[in-house]
Formats: C-alpha cells, structure tokens, sequence
C-alpha cells in the first residue's frame, strides 16, 4: 500500500486546498526527470508524489479518502461507513460517515480548485512535457498518473507578410493529421501557440500541440531590428528630375515622392509599417533607392551621356 499521501506531500491533514498544490509543485519541481536525468531514485520520489497528489488533489478523492472510503492508491475500502469512520491509516477523528477532523466534512476546509489536472499542473511547470510524453502508464506519464494524452511540437515557417499581418496555414503531423493554425498579427520568430486538445488522444482526453513559430527571410523585404527595409529601382529620369514611384509594402502598394538628384542609397520612410514587437507596437519600413538604367540600353541616353562627360565632366562624391 501507498504511502499516506499527507504525508508523502509533507502536509497536515486540514491542509488546504491552496497549501496541498504548493507542497506538490514544489516536490515535483525538485524531483521531475528532467531535473534530475538519470536519477531513479528521483523519479521514484517523483512518482510517489504525483501519486499522492492524484489522491488528495482531487477534491472528491480526497473526501472519499478523509472518509475511508478509499486508501492511498485510490482502491475502495471496507472499513469505512456509520458510526466512526475508519481510513486505512485508523480512525479518522470526528466520528459519523463522511466526517473528518476540524473544518468540516473530511477534515479539510472548503477552499478548493476544481478542475486541477495533474498533466496540467505539470504542463506549467515543465512546458507541456509531463502531459505523456515520456514512457510509464496509460496514455503517457510516469507510472500512469496522467491519463491525458501526449502533448505534440512542431515547427512552421511563415512568410514575413503572414507574420505581420496574421492569417491560417495549415501543418501536417508525422501521423497523417493536419491541423489549421490561426496565425495571429505581429507574429515573432520563436513563439509559440498552443493547441489544446489537438495532442495524442488518451483516456482523458487528448494532449495538446505546441507550435513554434519560424519566420522565412523574405525576396523583398530585410529586417533590421524592427525595421523593414527594401531596395526600390527608380529611374535615372525621375533621380534627376524628381518624380513620383510605387513601393510595395507588406500593407499594401503606397505612393512615394522621389526628390530632384537623388542617387542610390537615398531612403524614403513609412513611418508605422515596419515589423512589429511583442507588443504589437511597429517599426518603420524604408525604401532603398536604386537608380537604373534602362535595359536594354538605349542608344539616343549614351549619346547624350557622352556629350555631357566631354562638356560637363564631374568626379562623384563618396558616401
């Protein structure tokens, strides 16, 4: 037989609710087998102590064990009932069926948190990995504590414009599912969405998927912190004369004033319209001018470029 499980946890009898959770969280935190690779004797502790969790975590199994109704594995007992109840650990003070100690029936007060799964809990603490993914008892878990199926990880690659502006992409699991994923605005390269439910299925339910996200380079655009910038040919007539060009942007195609005797290398700024942060606040997106000639050349601009280098000849400045 187990270990009573108040005192596997370390715990008093009329602990609460609250007081139980931090004394598990602690204990499994210290002896999880990510923490300690390699250490049986760690993960024995471990199982132990998620075991004893599972019994008085739960708020029905722990009334059903304050009453004798169960013992510390969780199996139904005999010695429970009228007139005195008796655990598997001797009475239970109180007396009367289902009485526990002081603070009412079952010895412990009403604070409770409902809905506590233990693949939860160790979801938070360890990022998902305790739900199943590692070898033990049904569906996953060590020794079975955890019935939820296994959680899955994948990576997507994005394009730049979808990081932005969001969007759905579907991804294809080695088990032949796909799933559609919403993308949402200001996407980061690195985070991370969560599935819930669109795990391995298991007895009690399905684990989740986590999806990191990669963000591909782009053919236009180049960050540069949370700026974006592009290079965008202009003429040599509209260098020299000034003039108006169309610059695609990942918000779509916006208008820009070119001055007079611009050369390449000369940026234009969109405030706003950059990539965006964590926060969803945006950088700013530049339009690198590139003068070009046409193509193919054009014999009537090399007769008067080379009238113009005997007449006017000048010596670039460097930049």
């Amino acid at each position: 037989m187990a270990r009573d499980p108040y005192q596997e946890l370390g715990v008093l009898r009329t602990a609460s609710a609250g007081e139980i959770r931090k004394a598990f969280h602690k204990l499994a935190k210290e002896n999880h087998p990510d923490t300690n690779p390699g250490n049986k004797a760690a993960e024995e502790r471990f199982k132990k102590v998620s075991a004893a969790f599972d019994i008085i975590g739960d708020v029905e199994k722990r009334k059903k064990f304050d009453a004798g109704e169960i013992d510390a594995d969780g199996r139904e007992t005999f010695g429970g009932g009228f007139g005195g109840a008796r655990g598997p650990w001797g009475a239970q003070p109180g007396g009367g069926f289902g009485q526990g100690g002081p603070g009412g029936r079952g010895g412990f007060r009403t604070e409770t948190f409902e809905g506590a799964d233990l693949g939860d809990i160790l979801g938070e603490m360890f990022g998902g990995r305790a739900g199943g993914a590692r070898p033990g008892g049904a569906g996953g878990g060590f020794g079975g504590f955890s019935q939820r199926g296994a959680d899955v990880r994948a990576k997507l690659d994005i394009d730049l414009v979808d990081a932005i502006r969001g969007g759905k992409q579907r991804i294809a699991f080695s088990d032949g599912r796909t799933i559609d994923v919403t993308i949402p605005k200001g996407a980061q390269e690195g985070q991370t969405l969560r599935l819930k439910g669109q795990g391995s299925p298991g007895r009690a339910g399905a684990g989740d998927a986590f999806i990191e996200i990669g963000i591909s380079p782009h053919p236009l655009y180049r960050r540069e912190d949370d700026g974006l910038v592009m290079d965008l040919p202009i003429t040599l007539y509209d260098a020299v004369l000034g003039g108006k060009v169309e610059a695609p942007t990942p918000d779509g195609p916006v208008t820009l004033t070119v001055p007079k005797g611009t050369n390449t290398g000369a940026r234009l700024r969109l405030k706003g319209r950059g990539m965006p942060d964590a926060k969803g606040h945006r950088g700013d997106f530049y339009a690198r001018l590139v003068v070009t000639l046409p193509d193919p050349p054009d014999a009537t601009l090399e007769t008067f470029a080379a009238e113009m280098k005997a007449k006017r000849p000048y010596t670039p400045k460097r930049r």
